[in-house]
Parts: structure tokens; sequence; C-alpha cells
């Protein structure tokens, strides 16, 4: 989606991650760690319920490539 979009991973300056319960905050936080690296982007983390039996939604914000 970056890609398409004109941007890249390396290009995310934020992130919004929707958790469906506080038990699942240290295995994102390890996660979100291993995906970004040791200079990640500002993030919020929320919990509440998902659709569908999802347990985590992301959404970014990226910049594009000029």
């Amino acid at each position: 989606i970056l890609e398409a979009a004109g941007s890249s991973l390396d290009r995310v300056v934020k992130v919004t991650a929707f958790l469906a319960g506080p038990e699942l905050y240290g295995e994102f936080n390890e996660a979100y760690s291993r995906f970004f690296g040791g200079d990640p982007p500002a993030r919020s983390v929320a919990f509440c319920s998902l659709p569908k039996g999802a347990l985590v939604e992301v959404e970014a914000i990226a910049l594009a490539r000029v």
C-alpha cells in the first residue's frame, strides 16, 4: 500500500493501533519494535472492540516521496 502511494515503511511518521484488549499490549509492543527497529515512528494505542473478531487494527501516516 505504501509503495503504491509513493511512500515506504521508512517514511511512516505516525501509527495508531487499536487492540482488542490490554493483554495484547506486550506482544504488540514487541512486534512493533521488531517491525520498525531502533527509531520507530510516534504511536498511539487504544483498546476497543474490533469487528469480526479482529485483535489488532493499525493505521499509519507516511510521507510521500517527492
